[in-house]
């Protein structure tokens, strides 16, 4: 199935009396572990100019040759991305943000998340003549404003406002235009967005919160699902206070029945870093909680606990704590190869698994080892891993996966999308643990990852790629002519 997403790192300045474009990119690098594939900046003058500045690579090489007309002292506002492309590969070209000239109006874009009905969308607006530059969703919402201005006075907001009533599934948007910054997010919160205040004045706006103490800025609330926010363009001393204005189905801009939040449970699990704040709970504490209920509900006869370096690192933590069972580390990580779990070429999954970590025989050999990791997808990852410990002196490999089976496909932005990929999908628990060669593998249930959560109940979490129980119909996709 073809799918048109992004599952990416947004952040956006507007007001701030230090360089906007310097604490963009300050708090992109600190999102750099939600898109690695390329990076972008649009900026705003004082003046009205919107200029984009974007390339494959990391932040640091993309601010490398920054325009020297981007870091002028009159920008007052800008947008920036991390890309991790779920669909339309590695090009510049599908890099964000995006920047097109509307009725002679310059906008740029850009989005994280997956819009569950672009491939609708898109097949309808080819038949109407419209012809798209790039394979991302996030070129549909522009192409929605676009029919809108003729009959909105070439209102920017109205036509923004009219193109988002027509999304469905998970997105956050930033939009930059002569007039200001916008940001947006979904009226079920998939995916998290929130404010800071600039100390010294000025507003950012960040997928994640750890953009905020990189930029001297501090929390103030999270952009609430269905809000969206107008930021006007800084053009004396003080910067104008945000404008709130809410997209829920009960203000009528979305049909049907009120809907639920659905925020990604995922985000806690693998993919947010610790030292945020995301929908309202610490990372870091929610981590260190599943790894608890995890050696609650599967306590391993062990001499050790080990973690699967980064992402496993503070489950791993609970569960030691938990059980009183030492941590160590038998895996040593080559901290120069990126994110298996991001790395879009499935190509060199494998060759990234063997360069990225390596067990330490001086901690392992010998010793009954319980492994702990966030999760398994595929399931090649994890089998790799366990025979390099086996073969590096274990004497039993136990293992402990601090969320649920992934049984079902997302939608909605993470690189799991067909179900008969998932190893959890057709194999059962005894079958896994046979398949991966360990002595023994047990999940954190759904009920127990969902109760180290706190700052919203169960229910406004999305558990669909565990449970199958999707908060919007998944989308059908359209062949291609």
């Amino acid at each position: 199935m073809k799918r048109y997403g992004e599952y990416c790192g947004l952040c956006g300045v507007t007001g701030a009396r230090e360089s906007v474009p310097a604490l963009i990119a300050e708090g992109l690098f600190a999102q750099q572990h939600r898109g690695q594939e390329a990076s972008g900046i649009s900026t705003l003058s004082r003046s009205g100019v919107v200029r984009l500045h974007k390339k494959t690579g990391l932040v640091p090489d993309m601010m490398n040759d920054i325009p020297a007309d981007m870091v002028a002292n009159d920008i007052v506002a800008g947008i920036g991305h991390v890309r991790y492309g779920t669909f339309g590969g590695s090009s510049v070209l599908n890099a964000q943000p995006i920047k097109v000239r509307m009725a002679d109006i310059p906008v740029s874009i850009a989005h994280n998340g997956t819009i569950s009905n672009a491939a609708v969308i898109r097949k309808s607006l080819q038949r109407k003549g419209h012809i798209f530059q790039t394979n991302t969703d996030t070129e549909i919402v522009l192409h929605l404003m676009s029919r809108e201005l003729e009959d909105n006075d070439y209102n920017i907001m109205k036509c923004f406002k009219l193109a988002v009533s027509k999304l469905e599934g998970a997105f956050c948007l930033l939009l930059l235009v002569p007039q200001g910054m916008y940001a947006v997010r979904d009226p079920m919160g998939f995916r998290p967005l929130s404010l800071g205040k600039i100390n010294g004045g000025g507003w950012i706006i960040a997928s994640e919160t750890l953009a905020f103490p990189v930029t001297d800025a501090e929390y103030v609330r999270e952009i609430l699902p269905g809000e969206m926010l107008f930021f006007p363009r800084a053009v004396g001393a003080e910067t104008p206070p945000p404008y709130s204005m809410f997209f829920g189905p009960e203000r009528g801009l979305f049909s049907g029945t009120e809907l639920r939040h659905a925020h990604c449970i995922f985000e806690h699990v693998y993919f947010a870093r610790p030292g945020s704040y995301v929908f309202g709970d610490s990372v870091y504490e929610v981590r260190i909680e599943m790894g608890r209920q995890l050696a609650r509900e599967h306590p391993a006869d062990c001499d050790m606990v080990m973690p699967v370096p980064d992402s496993g690192m503070f489950a791993a933590m609970g569960f030691s704590r938990e059980l009183g069972i030492p941590l160590d580390m038998g895996f040593t990580r080559n901290h120069y190869v990126g994110r298996t779990f991001i790395d879009p070429a499935q190509a060199t999954r494998a060759a990234m698994v063997m360069r990225k970590l390596q067990p330490i025989p001086e901690a392992i050999k010998g010793k009954r080892v319980c492994v702990v990791e966030d999760s398994i997808v595929r399931g090649t990852t994890s089998k790799a891993r366990i025979k390099a410990l086996r073969e590096a002196g274990a004497l039993e490999v136990h293992m402990r996966i601090s969320c649920p089976p992934h049984k079902h496909a997302c939608y909605f932005g993470i690189d799991f999308p067909e179900e008969k990929s998932l190893i959890a999908n057709r194999y059962s628990l005894c079958e896994i643990q046979n398949i991966l060669g360990v002595d023994s593998l047990g999940y954190l249930s759904v009920d127990g990852m969902l109760s180290c959560v706190s700052a919203h109940p169960p229910e406004d979490y999305c558990t669909a790629c565990f449970t199958g129980d999707y908060p919007v119909e998944p989308p059908v996709t359209e062949s291609e002519d």
